[in-house]
């Protein structure tokens, strides 16, 4: 599949004559991306540079550097890693008291990462979960998860994804802008893609 991206992007180049910066290549992982970049390289030659190819977090993130102010976010915001989202979710169930041994951080790291992957904001989270102890627990907790995050000017990297798919959402100019840029989206392993994946491809 990969052979065929990067065949792909040569014959739209060579072919059809589209502009190396309407094309937009995403892969799973760095790795992958690397390899991609490489291959373009190799078989474009000339403008190959100007091709996006990048991962669909990498990606997020450039887009959230120019635009993050338009969903409440300072552009310099930090990028949480599991260790930090760790540390912040074992906090916050010393804070509310909820028993780790019961209630592992994991579990709720999962559910917040679960709800962020079905594009669930706290508040749609905590309805799907009203008549259910344990999720009405998860619901306090991604709320409260959320609220640090925000004060901290900090997304982790399941936000990446959700924080694009909602400002392209919300705002039409910046949808617009890039739609409009890239008229050619193209995704390596493109069966992997989850809800939220999807969900950005298509306003892309």
């Amino acid at each position: 599949k990969t052979r065929v991206i990067t065949h792909r992007v040569a014959y739209l180049m060579e072919h059809e004559g589209v502009n190396p910066l309407n094309i937009l290549a995403i892969t799973f992982t760095n790795k992958a991306a690397r390899e991609m970049r490489e291959r373009v390289d190799l078989i474009v030659g000339d403008g190959a540079d100007r091709v996006w190819v990048s991962t669909f977090h990498s990606l997020c993130v450039r887009i959230l550097r120019r635009y993050a102010d338009k969903i409440g976010y300072g552009k310099n915001f930090d990028i949480y890693d599991s260790d930090d989202q760790k540390s912040t979710v074992k906090s916050i169930l010393k804070d509310f008291q909820i028993d780790p041994k019961r209630y592992p951080e994991k579990m709720f790291m999962a559910e917040i990462s679960k709800a962020k992957e079905k594009y669930l904001s706290p508040d749609e989270f905590a309805k799907k979960n009203a008549a259910d102890y344990a999720g009405t627990k998860a619901a306090e907790v991604y709320t409260e998860y959320q609220s640090r995050l925000k004060k901290n000017n900090a997304m982790d990297f399941d936000d990446l994804i959700y924080n694009t798919v909602r400002l392209l959402d919300e705002h039409a100019d910046v949808r617009e802008r890039w739609s409009s840029k890239f008229k050619y989206v193209l995704i390596d392993e493109y069966q992997d893609t989850n809800n939220l994946q999807y969900q950005l491809a298509a306003l892309l």
